[in-house]
């Protein structure tokens, strides 16, 4: 059975086909989990019930909004630049997609593991960008505008701070591939959390503003902006913001798990059951991430635009650049 599945595997393009149902299997079902999780971890902190309903204790709810979703109606503005507004959620999907490729879970699980994998996981993070600046400027809404242009300011600025923390690590390991990096934490005895935790913090900052989650979330900032960027989107395209959304903060915390929690690694552990215990390790570390990032969400206010950029600008950009600095120089010295 194994020689059948790496003779499959060996095809390009049956090897292919099979990582790309992985990947879109990946992206619905974490959306679903971690979205439901939200909603109950929310109900909880805020002493509610929480949806009870629909399934047991309501834990299919966001599987009947996603199929409701998919029955509305798909409304393009009149005024709004249509080709535009059409491929935006498309553009954000994919970017939110495309971090799962570099992801190693276990030895040799990984479905493209590139010598520049760190530098693919961030230039495709960014695409989003790209993809929200389009749906506020395509929309023909100024709210929707407002939106953009908000998003455009924050994710520029918190981009450096997110490319600039991962250094550490990269400097550590010498190499850029995520499989090098966990194999140079496995020899290091000890994830490179344990040396490189102001950069981890950095990063877990950085990345909630990229995903424009609580208290970063000043593109969408409902009681202003309507819902921001996405104001004009209805049925399956709004559907395809809130799969990216999930589907990017799991991709961004499993990016995290792996940099500095030493990803499917755990000490212990044989490397003989690595591959199997080893997904089931990374997964448990990206869940525990997650659970930070909701935690922040319902417990942070949300903050001004003039303290968003100064927290990137005159803190968290400088306390990168002074961590490459002392940790190039302690690579050199040791």
């Amino acid at each position: 059975m194994t020689g059948f599945i790496t003779d499959v595997m060996a095809n390009f393009w049956a090897g292919l086909g099979i990582k790309l149902a992985l990947i879109a299997f990946i992206v619905p079902t974490s959306a679903l989990v971690f979205g439901i999780l939200e909603i109950k971890i929310s109900a909880h902190m805020q002493d509610r019930i929480g949806p009870y309903f629909v399934g047991a204790w309501g834990w299919i709810q966001l599987m009947a909004d996603g199929l409701k979703f998919f029955q509305k109606e798909d409304i393009v503005p009149t005024d709004a630049d249509a080709p535009v507004f059409k491929l935006a959620p498309v553009l954000v999907l994919m970017s939110a997609m495309a971090i799962f490729v570099v992801i190693p879970w276990g030895p040799g699980l990984v479905f493209g593991d590139l010598e520049l994998g760190v530098f693919y996981a961030l230039a495709l993070s960014s695409l989003a960008t790209v993809g929200i600046i389009a749906a506020g400027w395509s929309s023909a809404n100024k709210y929707s505008l407002i939106g953009g242009l908000r998003a455009a300011g924050q994710l520029i600025a918190y981009e450096l701070p997110l490319v600039l923390s991962v250094v550490g690590p990269v400097i550590l390991a010498g190499t850029m591939s995520l499989s090098g990096i966990v194999e140079a934490q496995v020899v290091f005895g000890v994830p490179y959390i344990v040396v490189q935790f102001i950069p981890f913090v950095v990063f877990m900052i950085a990345a909630l503003a990229e995903l424009s989650r609580l208290p970063f979330d000043m593109p969408i900032a409902e009681s202003e902006l309507v819902m921001g960027y996405f104001t004009e989107y209805t049925g399956f395209r709004f559907l395809f913001f809130f799969l990216a959304e999930y589907a990017a903060m799991f991709g961004m915390m499993l990016f995290a798990a792996t940099l500095f929690l030493g990803g499917y690694w755990a000490p212990g552990i044989p490397e003989s059951m690595m591959p199997f215990v080893g997904p089931v390790v990374l997964l448990t570390k990206a869940g525990l991430l997650v659970f930070v990032a909701i935690w922040f969400r319902w417990t942070w206010p949300r903050l001004r635009e003039d303290q968003l950029q100064s927290l990137a600008w005159r803190w968290l950009i400088p306390i990168a650049l002074l961590n490459i600095a002392v940790t190039a120089t302690l690579k050199v010295i040791l």
